[in-house]
């Protein structure tokens, strides 16, 4: 059985970090496994305090993950902050970790931070040069190009700006686009358009999380960067489209699904 390892930060409600990364890779047939980075207070309307876990203890994580059941792929999510970064960095090196997908999560969809200050250099200079792929949407692609990003121009743009800093691609996500929610994959050289209709349903807590880590289910079973981005974005379509509405905010998704793959 393939096998994928998430390291990011907690969602009690289940709809999104660690617990979303678990159910999609387990609605994918493969085995999850999770380093925690940031225990979060949070549900579907808001982030309401958080904890983040020492660094010698994500290091020690990853390590146990490592030296007993290696994961064939590697999704990040939440790395809080520049120490966090640069642990998981030396520990993602020293075990030649492969197919490494982030989700750069710096702002949840409820406005709230979930990075300190120095979190973006550090993951610009410690973790994106071990990426297959990062996966940031409009506004994390704006933090990282210090411009506002919202034409499809200025995303394929943004793509070859972020690529030219990491090891592998950018899918830059068009969520946010006005009428569309039109994906970008930017990957050797290659501009790959994925269209999508906006589908009307406000329920879209862990969106990010469940993409990135359905795609990182792809790379790990030894499909290409771009079929996997593919099919993915076809899983997710799929979650959005069943229209669970749970919470009294932005509901997360139902991962469990029948989905053409």
């Amino acid at each position: 059985m393939k096998t994928v390892l998430s390291i990011a930060g907690t969602d009690p409600t289940g709809g999104a970090g660690i617990q979303a990364d678990l159910k999609t890779i387990e609605a994918h047939g493969l085995y999850g496994m999770a380093a925690i980075t940031v225990v979060i207070a949070q549900n579907t309307t808001g982030v309401f305090a958080m904890q983040a876990v020492p660094p010698e203890l994500v290091a020690k994580q990853i390590d146990c993950v490592f030296n007993d059941i290696r994961p064939d792929a590697v999704k990040l999510g939440m790395l809080y902050d520049a120490d966090i970064i640069h642990a998981v960095a030396d520990r993602l090196r020293a075990h030649h970790a492969k197919n490494v997908v982030l989700d750069p999560v710096m702002i949840s969809s409820s406005g709230h931070t979930l990075s300190k200050t120095d979190a973006m250099p550090a993951l610009e200079e410690q973790i994106f040069p071990l990426c297959t792929l990062v996966t940031p949407n409009l506004h994390e692609a704006a933090a990282f190009c210090g411009r506002s990003i919202q034409t499809r121009a200025e995303m394929e743009q943004a793509a070859q700006e972020i690529a030219a800093k990491t090891g592998g691609g950018v899918l830059v996500k068009g969520g946010h686009l006005a009428g569309s929610a039109d994906d970008l994959l930017y990957a050797d050289g290659q501009m790959h358009w994925l269209p999508a209709p906006r589908i009307d349903n406000p329920n879209t807590h862990g969106t990010g999380c469940t993409l990135s880590s359905a795609i990182a289910c792809g790379l790990a079973q030894g499909i290409s960067l771009p079929g996997s981005v593919k099919r993915a974005k076809r899983y997710l379509t799929a979650c959005i489209r069943f229209g669970l509405n749970l919470g009294h905010g932005s509901g997360p998704l139902q991962h469990k699904i029948e989905w053409d793959e």
